[in-house]
């Protein structure tokens, strides 16, 4: 008898239907993503008095800030895919233990190693925690309608996430000491720990085969690589440094060698055929695409309003709030919108509205401008975030639900590749557009003029030195170049949104919607309490 009640129980954990509590699972899941997303920002502002006091070398500072973001991405297809195999409740309570044990290690840390050490074990609960939530979700909303308004909740959470990390981390940090940044997380991790116990459903895929250890290893290698090396091309390294070609070159090796595993593997660790639906493959193209235009065009616009307008960092934060904003109202709204207009005409008006935005603000100039700002920035927020919605919900529902814990990893590594190509590609072009404008300025010497032509920034540290006319001239020219350099980045990036409203040409004319095959309730926690009672 308990056998059956314990059989059935699980039944009803694994079914996905119309169960109350799958609004609560929701939750459970948006407020793990929170704490992921807070924690990729969190650390920006709290870097000078990480500096201050454990002077870390320039190298391990570097490493510090980046071996989250690093490890996380690399580690995405390795858990998700593991998540199918074991389960994704386990994988992602796994993840909640980890985080909240690295958060007290890096906020206890003395010294740069220790913090290093552990920002990057936070990476590896991220990425624990990052496919489990979508792939969770996939599971518990089967309706496509139901599915498409919580993944837009989902995704105004993450925009949430990213906007609250350098606010959350300011305010911390003007009360109480750097590490209280990490040490926010510990106590809703320990919420979290026994409350997705109890309530978030598990779930796996067919279980067919050996899961491919040599495999994941290689997609973690070769991702580590791929993400490392790009990351060095953003940070403003040399092309022809063997630190940027090693990684990049190691890395597309051991990718290449992951695809032909899985391409000759009877039960592959992630199934590439997914690939050859045009749904599939077109999704993950345009996340890459608007990711590559939002993450640099971030980077550029807070460079600019913080040293051609002069703004402070937090009157710059609030500048890119409506930007927020708007990509959480867009998520809201998303579910509605992709039913009225379907995929294809939702991501390619994301993908236009995005280029009309970006077209616009290349009307920023030298003086200050509020209103166009106000206004360029509410259409870039709204755009993107109806972009990557649109691209999220479709990539999901096209994958079969065996594989979701792999799709969802697909999908949040797109996002981390096209961020990290982003800042390389648009920053490369803002250096190439920037730089031959302070080749000739006038009383400057041509040793100053090429320390000026590497960022604006190091432009106004020389024109001080210099002082007298010699320096106002090259402060004057370093900012008619930088302005110059964004309005070419501007219209480059609107090229490239234009690319993936053609590309988005491929997505379905309309939303597909299945009844789902079971209506049974997702538990509640009575029901898994006497299911773990009686077996």
């Amino acid at each position: 008898m308990s056998g059956t009640t314990t059989a059935a129980a699980a039944l009803r954990r694994r079914a996905a239907g119309a169960g109350a509590n799958r609004w609560v699972v929701l939750v459970v899941l948006c407020v793990s993503l929170l704490l992921v997303a807070v924690d990729a920002t969190v650390l920006h502002v709290a870097v000078p008095a990480v500096t201050e006091d454990l002077r870390p070398g320039a190298i391990e500072l570097l490493w510090i800030v980046d071996i989250y973001p690093l490890v996380c991405a690399s580690l995405l297809i390795l858990f998700g895919t593991l998540g199918d195999r074991v389960g994704r409740r386990r994988v992602l309570l796994l993840g909640y233990g980890l985080f909240g044990i690295a958060s007290g290690l890096a906020a206890l840390a003395h010294d740069p190693q220790v913090l290093i050490l552990a920002r990057a074990l936070l990476g590896v609960g991220g990425a624990m925690i990052m496919p489990a939530t979508l792939s969770i979700l996939r599971q518990v909303f089967p309706d496509r309608r139901e599915r498409a308004l919580a993944i837009g909740i989902w995704s105004a959470v993450a925009a949430v996430g990213a906007a609250v990390g350098p606010l959350l981390g300011g305010f911390l940090l003007e009360h109480f000491w750097w590490g209280s940044v990490f040490l926010v997380n510990i106590p809703l991790m320990l919420v979290s720990l026994p409350v997705g116990r109890l309530l978030l459903p598990e779930s796996k895929g067919d279980g067919k085969g050996p899961w491919d250890v040599v495999g994941a290893l290689l997609a973690a290698a070769g991702l580590f690589g791929a993400v490392l090396g790009v990351k060095r091309l953003g940070g403003g390294e040399s092309v022809d440094s063997v630190f940027t070609v090693a990684p990049l070159v190691i890395g597309a090796v051991l990718l290449f060698l992951f695809v032909r595993r899985q391409r000759r593997r009877a039960h592959p660790l992630v199934d590439l055929r997914m690939f050859a639906r045009p749904a599939f493959s077109t999704s993950v193209g345009c996340i890459v695409l608007a990711m590559l235009a939002l993450v640099g065009l971030e980077l550029i616009a807070a460079q600019y309003l913080q040293l051609v307008l002069g703004l402070s960092p937090l009157e710059t934060g609030l500048r890119l709030l409506p930007l927020t904003f708007a990509a959480m109202a867009a998520g809201l709204a998303g579910a509605r919108m992709l039913r009225r207009f379907g995929p294809r005409r939702m991501v390619c008006a994301g993908f236009g509205l995005t280029a009309a935005a970006v077209v616009l603000l290349t009307a920023m100039g030298r003086s200050d401008n509020p209103g166009l700002l106000l206004f360029g920035f509410v259409l870039l927020g709204f755009g993107l975030e109806t972009t990557l919605f649109g691209a999220y919900e479709s990539m999901l529902s096209e994958a079969p639900q065996e594989q979701a814990g792999g799709a969802a990893a697909i999908g949040e590594t797109s996002y981390q590749l096209g961020a990290g190509i982003g800042i390389a590609l648009l920053g490369s072009v803002m250096n190439a557009a920037y730089a031959p404008g302070l080749a000739h300025v006038g009383g400057v010497p041509a040793s100053a003029s090429t320390a000026a032509s590497h960022s604006l920034g190091e432009a106004y540290e020389v024109a001080a030195q210099l002082g007298g006319p010699a320096g106002d001239a090259l402060r004057h020219a370093a900012r008619d170049s930088f302005v110059h350099g964004l309005h070419v980045t501007l219209l480059v990036s609107a090229g490239l949104l234009l690319l993936g409203a053609v590309m988005a040409l491929r997505l379905p004319r309309a939303m597909q919607c299945e009844a789902p095959a079971v209506e049974a309730e997702i538990p509640g926690p009575r029901e898994v309490v006497e299911s773990r009672v009686s077996a």
